[in-house]
């Protein structure tokens, strides 16, 4: 039941996206759009929002389940995917593409991607004590630093910007859905199927992994190769997730804490909802972007902080009392 209430709920989410957006759609107009795609409503259903609705199910769906189990990993409910400092690299990535005026189409989500996995190795690297064994307090130290290490150095290359530049610039670091083709849900699906599969399977891992790594050993658990496992593909799933949207923080963060305290922290039935409900969560924040300025949009960045930070607050808090 509470598995038909996520999916419904995801449906809403799609349907609100479809309608929602510069130009406002009606039941009708949304239903003639579908039925046919040469229309003028059917180009705007099936060649700008859906692909752009989709894209933020899978994104955030993505985000979701990358959040949920690095906070399994690092036994740290407060933990979620730009934890790793993975974000940095990526905006850094872009912000250098940019600067060097690679205007091409893959060009930034290349750059992104390829500063997301640099950025993920150097954490693992220097998280790797004595070469194998991935302690999970300094994963998150090495993280934050490489974060900051990356931000400077964007910050730099952001102030030796031309305007437009600069313009371009924020707007990807603070994320969005604008540039969403069948291509890129394409490419991104392909992707993400096999560090998600790794994931969902790894389910009674992540069980065993939240325990503490001597209960986890004590239950047949080669604990260290599963938090390879788990580290590569949370790494791999958030630099694709940034390479195609930018850089939407606190995704991570929020679905699973929710999701958690309704079903129960078992990762066998908590994965699966937490994408579902993290990709109708960013599905919502993309609408809610496109209709508070209309015609302008605002980043979705903006729209997931005003959520997650309170949040955030309230765990921390909470985590003190």
């Amino acid at each position: 039941m509470k598995f038909a209430a996520l999916a419904a709920g995801a449906v809403a989410a799609m349907i609100l996206g479809l309608a929602v957006g510069a130009t406002a759609l009606t039941p009708a107009d949304l239903l003639a759009g579908l039925l046919d795609p040469g229309g003028r409503a059917g180009i705007i259903v099936w060649d700008l929002r859906l692909p752009r609705v989709l894209l933020a199910f899978l994104v955030g769906g993505s985000l979701g389940v990358s959040g949920a189990a690095l906070q399994a990993l690092v036994r740290n409910p407060l933990a979620e995917p730009y934890l790793l400092g993975i974000s940095g690299g990526a905006g850094l990535g872009a912000v250098a593409a940019i600067a060097l005026g690679l205007t091409g189409l893959a060009a930034i989500p290349l750059a992104a991607f390829a500063g997301a996995v640099a950025s993920a190795a150097v954490v693992y690297g220097v998280a790797a004590v004595q070469g194998s064994r991935l302690e999970p307090r300094v994963l998150v130290l090495v993280g934050v630093v490489v974060a900051a290490f990356c931000g400077a150095i964007t910050t730099a290359l952001l102030t030796m910007s031309e305007a437009a530049q600069l313009r371009n610039a924020f707007l990807w670091l603070m994320g969005g859905f604008g540039a969403a083709s069948w291509p890129a849900v394409a490419v991104f699906s392909g992707y993400a199927v096999l560090p998600l599969g790794a994931l969902l399977g790894g389910a009674r891992a992540l069980d065993l992994l939240s325990l503490g790594d001597e209960p986890a050993h004590a239950l047949g658990l080669e604990t260290e190769s599963a938090k390879r496992l788990v580290f590569v593909a949370t790494a791999l799933l958030t630099a694709a997730s940034v390479a195609v949207s930018g850089m939407i923080g606190f995704v991570g963060l929020v679905a699973p804490h929710a999701i958690r305290g309704w079903l129960g922290p078992l990762h066998r039935r908590l994965l699966p909802a937490v994408f579902v409900a993290s990709g109708s969560l960013l599905m919502l924040a993309d609408a809610l972007a496109r209709t508070v300025m209309r015609p302008a949009e605002l980043p979705i960045g903006a729209i997931t902080a005003l959520i997650g930070v309170p949040l955030f607050a309230f765990l921390v808090r909470r985590s003190l009392a």
